[in-house]
């Protein structure tokens, strides 16, 4: 899979969405009926004996007629006698009609007449699924990878209603995703991954839930766009973020601007505005790190002041 979208990267093309079921190949994180097999085989291997002891305590023999006996009650026991887990239901069927729903735990059927069907699982399980190439309404082919979490809540429908519910249930949710692709432009599918989200987990619970099957959530992984696509609406989110810069900008100067207005206004009088300057300059050298040059014009107007204020007192 990652050698095929490396390669068409290269070809300048976006890689198909592959749709596979994922599976574990731990088998200590996958459930095991092994226990069950023992009980039912053990089950079967204490009655054949129990036959047996109890012919041989009668006749004091075992003959051919003895193990027909022994095989004969086993095979009874081991077509009436089952065992569910707890995540499991057992659809039985009693000469081809429904007669109900066991399980969990162990529960015995009428042999050769009632049967197990279907084992049903009603964990949470997941299905990935996938649109290749499918047109949006501006006919830009797109590629869309998805996966849904979903579990069986009726065993009886999903046993009687549907064949293979899981196998419908993937088929169902590609042509919806098909459809919710081909009824927006590619921008919008690219923007709005959660509203498609919901849209999707609606459409295909409204599809599966008379199949017995409840849909939990459908989330989009990854949507590919063609590469030349890609480029021009990263051009627009660029040219969109540089238009907000420029805004912010603006206000900002505009701000600035009606700051020095007031500033205007407020040092009209010369002499607020000598004593501003003489903060300024107090605040710059006031650390000892900074030197002001002051030039002979700007002092002599400071001597002259001070004249005038001498010849005033």
């Amino acid at each position: 899979m990652f050698g095929s979208r490396k390669a068409s990267q290269e070809q300048g093309r976006p890689s198909r969405v592959v749709s596979a079921q994922q599976s574990s190949d731990d088998p200590m994180q996958r459930a095991s009926r092994n226990g069950v097999y023992f009980l039912q085989a053990g089950a079967v291997a204490v009655v054949f004996l129990a036959v047996c002891a109890l012919w041989w305590a009668v006749a004091q023999r075992i003959d051919f007629f003895t193990v027909i006996a022994a095989v004969l009650a086993s095979v009874l026991l081991a077509s009436s006698m089952h065992v569910a887990q707890q995540w499991e239901r057992m659809v039985v069927m009693r000469l081809g009609k429904f007669k109900g729903v066991k399980g969990p735990g162990l529960f015995f059927t009428m042999p050769f007449v009632e049967y197990s069907t279907m084992r049903v699982d009603t964990r949470v399980r997941s299905t990935s699924f996938g649109a290749e190439e499918t047109l949006s309404c501006d006919l830009v082919p797109l590629d869309v990878d998805a996966v849904v979490f979903w579990m069986v809540h009726d065993a009886e429908k999903a046993c009687s209603t549907v064949d293979d519910y899981a196998l419908q249930l993937l088929y169902s949710a590609q042509t919806i995703l098909r459809d919710a692709i081909g009824r927006a432009s590619a921008a919008e599918v690219a923007s709005r991954r959660d509203q498609l989200d919901r849209e999707l987990k609606r459409l295909l619970e409204e599809k599966v839930a008379p199949w017995g099957l409840t849909v939990l959530s459908v989330e989009v992984r990854d949507i590919l766009l063609p590469e030349a696509l890609q480029d021009v609406m990263s051009a627009e989110a660029q040219a969109e973020q540089q238009k907000k810069a420029r805004l912010i900008l603006m206000e900002a100067e505009t701000s600035i601007s009606e700051i020095i207005g007031d500033f205007a206004r407020t040092y009209d009088d010369e002499t607020a505005l000598d004593l501003r300057k003489m903060y300024l300059l107090y605040e710059g050298i006031k650390e000892g790190k900074g030197a002001m040059v002051v030039p002979s014009s700007w002092n002599e107007g400071f001597a002259d002041k001070v004249v005038e204020g001498a010849a005033k007192r």
